[in-house]
């Protein structure tokens, strides 16, 4: 009993770590898209959105997290983002469209 107890904290430990690391991944991956594509990442940090099972190309299921961000293409207007993640793979950097120049 005390070790079904004890490898269950384990396995809840292992997720978190897990999940914390998938998070810095979805960081960085959003940071990498703000140099690229000319954008501000507001607040430096994503917020979990929605949270599945999916599975990968290989037919694996793997855990399919939707994060959310604050950006900002004028550093006034804000604006949210979304990045996707499957396991610990990047699968897309959603941004809503450039505002057009205003006179």
């Amino acid at each position: 009993m005390d070790l079904g107890l004890v490898a269950s904290g384990g396995l809840v430990c292992l997720y978190f770590l897990s999940a914390l690391r998938v998070r810095e991944l979805a960081t960085q991956a959003v940071s990498v898209a703000s140099r690229r594509d000319d954008f501000q990442l507001l607040d430096q940090s994503v917020q979990m959105r929605r949270l599945s099972l999916s599975r990968d190309a290989a037919g694996r299921w793997r855990i399919w997290r939707q994060y959310r961000f604050d950006f900002s293409y004028d550093g006034v207007e804000r604006r949210q983002g979304a990045v996707i993640m499957l396991g610990r793979q990047l699968q897309s950097v959603v941004l809503s469209e450039r505002p057009e120049n205003r006179p």
